[in-house]
């Protein structure tokens, strides 16, 4: 589809760097909410029950062409993480020779992997984007004449976001696609530890220098520290200017996605605490991100903040009852669209020098955080544009070409390609003896 600017008919631009949120909390909320949806208690999950009505509407596809799509998608999603996975260790020889090329190798995988699942995305999921953000941001935003969204960040940021359903990270990671330049080989991401023992995909994570976690800041203070230290080494070129590598490390404050659970272990929290309790998200965990920022001081310039939301998730409602795996690649239900609202925080500006003021600092973007999702769930936009473009970006998740997939599998070919010219020189030496 084309991608198109939306206007809005409300011009007024907010002052450089001033935050949306803080004119939305002037806004009353509404009195009378809508009543939240209720499920048949036989069925526990809204997507299931057919007296909801799914966000998306009804399943496109039926039965038998819903298992054709699973087919077809296990197929290609198999296949391509098996030949990432398959690249990464023909190349972990790499370590041991020379660091620096083995890095840039495995961004190389990282990067495959990121075409596969914007290509997944495209071809089983397809979903508008829609985009804007506040002045500080003004200027990184644009769109290609063939109607892609091409973002200007740095090269070296922390990424933070709220944390809706589990495929935040997908769409995030393909932002890093549409980067210029292009940033979806050098995105960290920190992970439960769990997920390490996942067959092929907790080993491609560690290959790619993906972080685990255990939740328990004794233990994984030494191998975050460890892992950070990696993230702000110095290189020094050819010409014998010193640098750093590309990096956008990637974390979700709120350690999971939104949940009912979840929210009720937020709320539980706050009231324990005598804090504010949020609406639309839960209250974020600032120890991690503390530690980092601290870390990674005088190496990164900025924060961004990505705050997202679902089309069509009603209120008091969670995303992942909605938009499972099976609605949302097999049976054609992906989300209507997926809204990001962007701001910019330098790192300058924010306080850590204390964790107790940087903890009060972090609370309150996510209490603006929940006011731009109130604003979201009244009126189904965030705001727009705070400078530069008016309105809103539209665009879909897709690559610029059509046959970039085929990079999933050159390192694998190529090394097939090369393992298969040796032996072909072997015997050609031996019949020649």
């Amino acid at each position: 589809m084309p991608t198109r600017v939306l206007e809005t008919s409300n011009p007024r631009e907010p002052p450089a760097d001033s935050m949306t949120a803080s004119e939305l909390r002037q806004r009353p909320r509404p009195t009378d909410a809508p009543p939240q949806t209720k499920t048949s208690p036989e069925i526990a999950n809204p997507a299931l029950d057919p007296k909801i009505k799914h966000p998306s509407g009804e399943a496109k596809y039926g039965r038998l062409r819903s298992y054709l799509r699973a087919l077809t998608f296990s197929i290609y999603f198999g296949t391509g993480i098996l030949a990432v996975h398959l690249s990464q260790f023909l190349g972990a020889p790499l370590y041991f020779v020379n660091r620096q090329f083995y890095d840039a190798y495995m961004s190389l995988t990282k990067a495959s992997f990121g075409l596969l699942i914007t290509t997944m995305t495209q071809w089983w999921a397809p979903t508008i984007i829609r985009i804007s953000g506040d002045a500080s941001v003004a200027g990184q935003l644009s769109l290609t004449p063939d109607g892609r969204v091409q973002c200007n960040f740095p090269e070296r940021m922390v990424l933070i976001a709220n944390h809706q359903i589990y495929t935040d990270w997908l769409y995030l990671w393909w932002v890093g696609y549409t980067n210029v330049p292009e940033m979806h080989g050098h995105i960290f991401i920190i992970l439960k530890e769990s997920l390490k023992w996942i067959p092929i995909v907790g080993p491609g994570c560690m290959f790619i220098g993906f972080i685990f976690m255990s939740r328990k800041m004794a233990v994984d203070r030494p191998r975050l520290a460890h892992r950070l230290e990696k993230l702000k080494m110095r290189h020094t070129g050819p010409d014998g200017e010193s640098y750093l590598d590309p990096m956008w490390l990637l974390l979700f404050p709120e350690g999971t996605n939104l949940s009912g659970n979840g929210r009720k272990k937020s709320a539980s929290w706050a009231e324990k605490t005598g804090l504010k309790d949020a609406q639309h998200v839960m209250l974020p965990r600032s120890t991690g991100m503390y530690f980092c920022l601290t870390e990674l001081k005088g190496t990164v310039d900025y924060v961004y903040d990505c705050t997202v939301a679902y089309e069509g998730v009603p209120r008091g409602g969670y995303g992942e009852d909605y938009f499972t795996l099976s609605s949302t690649f097999f049976q054609g239900r992906p989300p209507k669209s997926v809204n990001f609202y962007w701001r910019r925080f330098a790192l300058a500006d924010i306080p850590l020098e204390n964790q107790e003021e940087f903890d009060k600092w972090l609370r309150e973007r996510w209490y603006e955080k929940d006011e731009l999702m109130e604003q979201y769930v009244s009126t189904g936009r965030f705001p727009a544009n705070g400078a530069g473009i008016k309105g809103h970006l539209e665009t879909e998740v897709k690559t610029q070409y059509w046959w970039e997939f085929i990079k999933i599998y050159m390192l694998v070919g190529t090394f097939g390609l090369f393992f298969n010219i040796i032996l072909k020189a072997v015997r050609l030496i031996v019949r020649v003896r």
